[in-house]
């Protein structure tokens, strides 16, 4: 039996359950379970990828590392909307985002020093439909030394040319880091020269990460995107140009029906609207803007986008008298408010044992409030804590939209 055979029969099975197993004639064990087990990982990550015939996966660390298929394409769309032609991906790793990006270019150049995920990519980047694509296993830094020292191609490629990098966010003891300057390799170190040789820099980092602090130390940034998919933010993505203006973000939601937000930098300094506490009845509409939203302090920009008003200038939480379709943000209907007088909160907690308790602008935690109030996760039912604009503290309850 071969490996190809051994991988094929027994993809869809567990790679512990089969490591105990006795190992066919001809099949390298070792190597059919890492392929059986990226395979399952790719089957919900990648899952065009997953669809191919003798794709090769790499060890673990690098499946997980890996960017999954619904934000290589969004990074592909960047490119297609900024019209470069020729890429340069300094950190290719799996090679997923080099894999759609290179689709829109006339040629493609996969850097990395890991010679086992080189000879990856030589094996699946044919089966990926990829052509004019260069491969380079050495050091981003070794590569970029002698790409500049050919100053005819460095400057042939000048114009036309976007780089791509996404840092290492592992030190050399493994463990997780979030510092741009921790990474590797470190861009802060990098940024000139790439600047003077490209017409853009495509940055992809942690969402762990301050995007204020990021701004102080990375120039000449273009746009940030805050990437979220299905409701988790999972990355941002930094575009810097040498001739960049304001910097614009772009809040986007992937595989949902919601709307991007696109905003200036300036709006992060906006004031929101206050709503009035007696305009919080049965019937009104909160609103909680999505992750990138709020991952980017845009909540304000957000409200005034949508003429909505803020419960309290600390609450991030939103007030509409209507659902609005596709907006980036869950949309709740108020049915009940209550104050935290015994009497009154012991009548609106009478047939409540199970909610979704959410805090905000609130002196709780929400393991604390639903010991307070008996009650346990889950359930139609949505509870808000928190303060409204004259200070009152409430309790809201709502069914979600």
């Amino acid at each position: 039996m071969t490996n190809e055979e051994f991988i094929k029969q027994h993809r869809n099975e567990n790679p512990l359950s089969l490591a105990l197993k006795k190992v066919p004639e001809g099949v390298d064990m070792q190597w059919c379970l890492r392929q059986i087990e990226g395979y399952n990982i790719a089957k919900k990550k990648l899952p065009e990828w997953s669809e191919k015939e003798n794709i090769w996966f790499p060890p673990k660390l690098s499946m997980e590392q890996c960017s999954s298929e619904a934000t290589a394409k969004y990074k592909q769309a960047i490119t297609e909307r900024l019209g470069n032609k020729v890429l340069i991906d300094l950190t290719g790793g799996f090679g997923i985002d080099f894999s759609y990006m290179a689709k829109n270019m006339d040629a493609a150049c996969y850097v990395e020093q890991q010679e086992v995920l080189c000879n990856i990519a030589s094996h699946n980047f044919p089966l990926m439909g990829l052509q004019n694509t260069k491969i380079s296993n050495t050091t981003c830094e070794e590569f970029w030394k002698q790409y500049t020292a050919d100053d005819t191609t460095a400057k042939t490629n000048r114009d036309k040319c976007l780089i791509y990098l996404d840092p290492a966010r592992r030190n050399d003891r493994g463990e997780k880091v979030f510092s741009i300057s921790d990474c590797t390799p470190d861009v802060t170190l990098l940024q000139d020269s790439l600047l003077e040789h490209s017409a853009y820099i495509m940055l992809k980092l942690s969402p762990m990460l301050d995007i204020v602090q990021a701004r102080r130390i990375l120039k000449g940034i273009a746009e940030i995107h805050v990437v979220s998919v299905k409701g988790e933010c999972k990355e941002l993505v930094f575009v810097m140009s040498k001739k960049a203006d304001e910097p614009h973000y772009y809040c986007v939601n992937l595989e949902t029906d919601e709307e991007s937000f696109t905003s200036p930098l300036s709006a992060t300094t906006e004031q929101a609207d206050i709503a009035d506490p007696v305009e919080i009845a049965e019937g009104a509409i909160i609103f909680e803007p999505n992750a990138s939203i709020m991952k980017a302090g845009l909540q304000n920009a957000f409200a005034k986008w949508k003429n909505l008003r803020k419960l309290h200038p600390m609450s991030n939480l939103f007030l509409g008298n209507k659902p609005i379709e596709n907006i980036p943000a869950r949309q709740f209907v108020v049915e009940q408010t209550s104050d935290f007088q015994k009497a009154n909160l012991k009548n609106f907690m009478q047939d409540i044992r199970q909610a979704n308790l959410t805090i905000r602008n609130f002196p709780s935690t929400v393991d604390d409030l639903k010991k307070r109030l008996k009650i346990k996760d889950g359930g139609d039912i949505y509870l808000f804590a928190t303060t409204l604009s004259d200070d009152t503290r409430v309790l809201i309850r709502c069914k979600k939209i």
